[in-house]
């Protein structure tokens, strides 16, 4: 049974510059069958994308989403975790924040997201959350 993030997060996150579009973001993810991004501006974490972001903060608000810029619409990456860090930590953290997913940064640098459904799937496996989350996805 894991006990580390490292054990269950998802590695080499994708990650983009914030001067990226919103179409050509939203496209790398469809092609990479992804629902979040990193947002990276040279070494530093910026934020994080979701496709949800995608939706509410950038086609939902208008505007012409080849030109808008995706540093605009991300989240803030206020918490992370490190890899060595607790499964339960990263619950907590989670919990705290209100997130669903977090960065796993490890000596300034991120090297993998770990998800609310990794949790799931790993912490109870019987659960409808982990059932979804290692379902293939419907495309």
């Amino acid at each position: 049974m894991a006990t580390k993030v490292r054990d269950i997060m998802t590695g080499s996150p994708t990650s983009v510059s914030p001067e990226l579009d919103i179409v050509t973001v939203a496209r790398a993810m469809r092609d990479e069958d992804i629902g979040a991004v990193l947002v990276i501006d040279g070494e530093d974490l910026q934020g994080l994308v979701t496709d949800r972001d995608l939706v509410i903060r950038g086609l939902a608000a208008g505007g012409d989403p080849a030109h808008a810029k995706i540093g605009g619409i991300a989240s803030r990456a206020t918490a992370t975790v490190g890899p060595d860090d607790s499964l339960d930590r990263a619950a907590q953290i989670m919990r705290e924040r209100s997130v669903r997913r977090l960065p796993v940064i490890e000596d300034g640098r991120p090297v993998g997201i770990v998800s609310i459904g990794d949790l799931a799937m790993e912490e109870d496996s019987e659960s409808a959350l982990a059932d979804i989350s290692a379902a293939r996805p419907n495309t």
